[in-house]
């Protein structure tokens, strides 16, 4: 029966198919759904890894072990995620491997714009890319078939569009090939001698792998009635078939690593003007013009942010295409955190008190946004702890004072504990500040290390921030309640202050787990509110200025009373 999919389901359902039994993974969006998608499925294992490269490392030993396993990431965590996967090209696998990557082209939720097309054709592995919730329930089927029968790691590169549209797909039976481990040194244990001897053969299957590509069924012609030749892949695909309709002909590629070559030149050769179709960087593009051919990319087509058909018709067409528009004007809404969120008060008063903050991934990167504009420098996972140590070890005791690291409760666990042991081991006098709100909070509230509960949600090892800080080698360990700011300030002065390392523990649940229970909204006391806007300070959505005086939304307001111990006048009071 057919049914409507999200890529991201889509594709977990065709690692259900092929028989996946093991999937660690990292949240990343727009990645995070084809995890807990699988997650729904009793026959396979999974979980939530501390980063991107434990994860790789557990799915590696999974398929070692003989069983079809799976690691799911975005762009950046593949990055963290590298160090594993360029020498398991060398090692091989097993029973199958399939890594997915979810690019954010146009950067939704993501700090950089990074095309890990790169990745996999330095790592010298397989990529396939599909364009719908359909190709990527088959696409992820393909992947162990490939992954086996190429002795390879394969990789399954989404995107933003494919992971969270929808379309219809048509599920199979699930199949489970299981492998016997058989000890093989040579093979698998990649000291130099032994990974001089797997180079050869890591290029033996590449060759073998574009030879494959040039008759392979992801990789198909659709012939128009033009003269006009498109090259194109994922997404832009479908904005070629919309814009162009059969007046093209199209070479539509769904395996972009390697790329074919007898393929493109016929191609090519049938069609009088040659274009590629492909976000971000010029990857197929480049290809061809190093077979030698004229083609048309990014002299028409940008390099950076997301494409649509829109962008399509104007750059090739020079027509706008035709699309509906709400004529109303619409409010902008930049992204806050949340009302009631436990970050606010602790960034209200590194503000107070003009902190440098380095900050770090997750939706406390907020901070940085007005009135708060606390955070001055977000870079990656985890360097917001090894940048403050660098900063105040380069300041000769003149930033340490000042200067402040913050990190969430699982970003730490992710990369931060390494910074942190850097601190300790080569003594700055740095203060680092862990985020603790109970959950993941960025990508939607998944588990980790220190929550207690498994992907699942069932009981599971809890790690005790506290004692890890205190066995790391700091001696001074404070927690904090940010909705408490007098506390908050006073822990705050007295940690800087001092002549050593430190870590400050903010502590609270994020407001929008289901188990936190809150207080009933906030009240003004429209005759004591002076119309100060000192409640403003903070930043919270749940409070406005109406006719000179301060405003509660009901619907919005969780009792958190931060506000009340902003105002001066005692306006803001507690149901």
């Amino acid at each position: 029966m057919k049914e409507l999919m999200l890529g991201n389901k889509a594709a977990a359902r065709g690692l259900y198919e092929a028989g996946c039994c093991f999937i660690s993974s990292y949240p990343g969006t727009p990645s995070t759904e084809i995890t807990e998608e699988a997650a729904k499925y009793p026959e396979i294992y999974c979980e939530w890894a501390p980063n991107e490269k434990v994860a790789m490392e557990a799915a590696f030993g999974a398929c070692l072990a003989g069983k079809r396993a799976f690691c799911g990431m975005k762009h950046v965590g593949l990055n963290v995620a590298a160090d594993p996967l360029y020498t398991m090209s060398y090692t091989g696998v097993n029973a199958g491997f399939v890594i997915a990557v979810a690019d954010d082209a146009g950067m939704h939720s993501s700090q950089n714009e990074q095309d890990s097309r790169h990745h996999a054709i330095a790592a010298k592995v397989p990529m396939l890319e599909p364009s719908d919730s359909a190709e990527a329930l088959e696409f992820a089927k393909l992947a162990y078939e490939l992954s086996e029968t190429f002795d390879t790691p394969v990789i399954l590169k989404m995107c933003t569009r494919v992971a969270h549209s929808q379309s219809v797909v048509e599920p199979g039976e699930r199949t489970v090939p299981v492998k016997t481990y058989e000890k093989n040194i040579a093979k698998y244990v990649m000291m130099p001698g032994n990974a001089k001897r797997r180079h050869p053969i890591v290029e033996e299957r590449t060759a073998k792998l574009t030879e494959y590509a040039e008759t392979a069924p992801v990789n198909r012609i659709e012939w128009g009635t033009g003269k006009v030749g498109i090259i194109t892949s994922s997404t832009s695909y479908q904005y070629v078939k919309e814009v162009f309709g059969d007046t093209v002909s199209v070479l539509k590629l769904g395996m972009v690593n390697p790329l074919p070559v007898k393929l493109i030149l016929d191609f090519a050769a049938s069609v009088e003007e040659l274009i590629v179709v492909e976000e971000l960087d010029p990857i197929i593009e480049n290809h061809c013009k190093a077979l030698g051919l004229t083609v048309h990319g990014k002299d028409k087509l940008p390099i950076i942010d997301e494409f649509s058909q829109s962008l399509l018709a104007e750059k090739l067409c020079g027509t706008a295409k035709e699309s509906v528009s709400l004529n109303v004007p619409v409010p902008v809404r930049p992204p806050v955190m949340c009302a009631g969120c436990p970050h606010r008060g602790l960034f209200y008063t590194l503000n107070k008190n003009k902190c440098t903050v380095l900050g770090d991934i997750g939706c406390y990167t907020l901070g940085a946004v007005a009135p708060l504009s606390a955070i001055e420098m977000t870079l990656c996972m985890g360097a917001s702890v090894s940048a403050v140590h660098g900063f105040n070890k380069a300041g000769d005791g003149q930033n340490e004072h000042h200067t402040v690291a913050v990190i969430g409760d699982s970003t730490f666990m992710h990369s931060g504990m390494t910074g942190l042991a850097n601190i300790a081991y080569n003594q700055s006098n740095s203060t680092v500040i862990i985020l603790d709100n109970s959950i993941t909070g960025m990508t939607g509230h998944q588990q980790n290390p220190t929550t207690g509960f498994n992907l699942r949600g069932d009981p599971a090892g809890k790690i005790d921030l506290e004692a890890l800080c205190t066995a790391m080698g700091f001696e001074r360990v404070r927690v904090v309640d940010p909705y408490d700011l007098k506390q908050c300030d006073t822990v705050l002065k007295e940690e800087l202050a001092a002549d050593a390392p430190s870590v400050i523990i903010s502590r609270r649940p994020c407001a929008l787990l289901k188990y936190v229970k809150h207080k009933p909204p906030v009240r003004v006391d429209a005759e004591k509110c002076r119309g100060c806007k000192s409640c403003m300070r903070i930043g919270c959505p749940a409070i406005s200025i109406k006719n000179g005086k301060a405003v509660i939304d009901n619907t919005l307001c969780v009792g958190c009373g931060v506000c009340t111990q902003l105002c001066a006048f005692g306006a803001f009071c507690e149901n």
